[in-house]
């Protein structure tokens, strides 16, 4: 059985659609959100075995499966320093998520860690969609330093910072070197070059949680010992075209 609520949905009415299976004698709930976040769940919830997917509730007591944001980022940042760029920028969200934060930090301490100044680093911020990606790395790419390589938060605003490298007259990747996060299909693939980005490991997450459900219900596994700490599954880069060695 499935139930799609809102994404603004308020607690009581996902109390609501909890009980709804519940009064249908589901065995176990998968919990799953659209991108990763703190949730505070229905009080309904653990009354069946119950996994979370993409998410890890405020009170931390149930199992969880999350992406690794911090080992995205840093995979991300590396292989523009890996290409040779010392002037990189990071576009990022403005929304108090978990991945705002922890990319950022897993930007500044990659950059850090390879002998740069990961504070001093140039980050602008906008509303994580392609007019936002535009808007930073307009902001960025006019800067007197202005970075040869780009961290974008996601691909949307990667395609964003695109239509600013155009507009600015730079090439990619011959003078911007671009990274995404998301593999998002209709963006990453399409773009000109196609962009390398990271991807999020929605299937794993998704088959990660299905498998442990199936066990905590026939009685395999303990899902109380699991609930600890939250699974972090790893979100690997996807290599495209659009990252080359900065210009001499």
């Amino acid at each position: 059985m499935i139930i799609n609520t809102s994404g603004s949905a308020s607690l009581e009415s996902r109390q609501a659609d909890v009980e709804a299976l519940l009064e249908r004698r589901v065995d176990g709930i998968l919990y799953a959100t659209m991108y990763h976040r703190n949730v505070e769940l229905p009080a309904n919830l653990g009354s069946v075995p119950s996994v979370l997917v993409d998410s890890v509730a405020t009170g931390g007591n149930i199992t969880a499966v999350i992406p690794d944001e911090e080992g995205g980022a840093r995979a991300a940042v590396g292989a523009l320093l890996e290409a040779g760029h010392t002037r990189v920028g990071f576009l990022n969200n403005t929304d108090d998520v978990p991945a705002t934060r922890q990319r950022l930090q897993a930007f500044r301490a990659t950059l850090t860690e390879a002998g740069l100044d990961g504070d001093a680093a140039p980050v602008e911020s906008e509303v994580s969609e392609v007019q936002g990606g535009y808007e930073a790395a307009r902001r960025i790419l006019t800067r007197e330093d202005a970075p040869t390589g780009l961290f974008c938060y996601n691909d949307r605003m990667a395609m964003g910072a695109y239509r600013a490298a155009a507009e600015l007259g730079l090439t990619i990747p011959a003078d911007l070197s671009v990274v995404g996060f998301d593999d998002q299909e209709l963006i990453a693939a399409n773009l000109h070059p196609g962009l390398t980005t990271v991807a999020l490991p929605h299937y794993e997450m998704g088959a990660w949680a299905t498998e442990h459900l199936i066990d905590a219900v026939e009685g395999k596994t303990d899902l109380t010992l699991m609930a600890l700490h939250p699974t972090i599954l790893s979100c690997p880069l996807v290599r495209r075209d659009s990252i080359t060695a900065p210009r001499p």
